[in-house]
């Protein structure tokens, strides 16, 4: 059976909970529509985060971000929707997503939302560019 959308974000105990790493997934095919229009508007996505207790599992994110391809929203809501979600199933120490949205109407859009746990620093900060 093929498999289908679903905002059933799942999780699996992180391995290295004493150690800050980063995971970074790179998704250059996200699409939704747009909410005035009804057209296809693209976007790749860079989801880059320091997990705390839990991971992300990654076909549950696939499927997840699948469900956004018939739904209508404004990039700003999505991209920040999507960062809620994530937060609320993972409780990270530190959450990132960059979005850069394709050329419409000769403007192409970024748009970068973060999650910071209280308290949490990077040691080493990278430089403030989204690509």
């Amino acid at each position: 059976m093929p498999s289908r959308p679903s905002k059933d974000l799942e999780s699996f105990p992180n391995p290295q909970t004493e150690r800050d790493y980063e995971i970074l997934f790179d998704c250059p095919e996200f699409t939704c529509l747009c909410p005035l229009t009804g057209q296809p508007d693209f976007a790749h996505l860079r989801i880059r985060y320091v997990p705390d207790t839990t991971c992300v599992e990654l076909k549950s994110l696939k499927l997840y971000l699948w469900t956004y391809r018939d739904q209508g929203a404004f990039h700003e809501k999505v991209t920040n929707e999507i960062l809620d979600d994530l937060v609320a199933l993972l409780s990270p120490r530190m959450l990132e997503i960059d979005a850069k949205w394709f050329v419409r109407g000769g403007i192409t859009t970024f748009v970068r939302v973060a999650h910071r746990r209280d308290g949490w620093t990077e040691e080493n900060q990278r430089p403030n560019t989204p690509w």
